[in-house]
């Protein structure tokens, strides 16, 4: 399906019935991400899960290079479907655009979940990790960036035994337009702290994070306790449960709800 955003093209698929939950994809991803739990999501809710500006087949909107005005097109993104609260669930870079909308709309919100994110900033090394991106994108385009993104998403041990997998995750990638990945690699690197938000915020929230993420370790998704949070580590994922272990994904999200 297709609506327009501020006037601009986005992209989303939406199926079942009742409370609603917002899918929000990583970088380089899609709503595809979401193949393999989306169908047993929407047996008990309204699941809606849309291509980020300049991702999947959703057009580039050129005024949103930060964080927190991605969170903001999400808010208009409900909006237009008029939807007053969802259940927000968002996948690594998802998951800052998430803690961002927490932080200026959490009356919009019933609850979120970080799958694969952190609250915390880029480090000095990460930032400089960014702006190599960004001159691979240039210099080598994006298929060649994405081969080299996409293996380091998985467990090590999965690299044979989810081929097919992986292989799908780089087509996703490979439908990135360019300034849609660059704009998101500089929203990301210029990402503030939001682990207060975490912390501090009313609703009830769901910490999910993998064994063997080699990207962004156990350690910086669990950043702090309280009754309102529910940490989950899943032992057979890397960076990417909903691929790795979309069994107990699909388990812990409807426990969650």
């Amino acid at each position: 399906m297709n609506i327009q955003v501020n006037q601009v093209n986005v992209a989303y698929r939406e199926e079942g019935n009742g409370e609603p939950i917002l899918l929000i994809h990583g970088f380089c991803g899609s709503s595809g991400y979401w193949d393999n739990v989306f169908e047993e999501l929407s047996q008990t809710n309204r699941v809606i899960a849309l291509d980020l500006p300049g991702h999947g087949e959703s057009a580039v909107q050129g005024n949103i290079k930060e964080i927190d005005q991605y969170a903001t097109f999400i808010k208009d993104f409900i909006d237009v479907l008029k939807i007053d609260q969802v259940t927000m669930f968002g996948h690594s870079l998802g998951g800052y655009i998430t803690l961002a909308f927490a932080e200026k709309y959490s009356d919009r919100l019933k609850g979120f979940s970080l799958i694969h994110s952190t609250g915390y900033p880029d480090s000095q090394e990460a930032k400089e990790g960014r702006d190599a991106s960004l001159n691979k994108i240039d210099t080598e385009g994006m298929e060649v960036f994405i081969n080299g993104l996409v293996p380091k998403l998985f467990s090590p041990k999965h690299l044979e035994s989810h081929s097919k997998e992986i292989e799908k995750v780089k087509k996703i990638g490979y439908s990135t337009s360019p300034e849609g990945a660059k704009h998101a690699l500089i929203a990301m690197k210029n990402r503030i702290d939001r682990r207060k938000i975490i912390e501090t915020t009313n609703l009830p929230v769901l910490l999910i994070a993998g064994e063997a993420d080699q990207l962004i370790p156990s350690e910086k998704v669990f950043t702090t306790n309280g009754n309102h949070i529910k940490q989950v580590l899943l032992h057979d994922a890397g960076h990417m449960s909903m691929y790795e272990a979309p069994k107990q994904l699909v388990e812990e999200v409807i426990a969650f709800m």
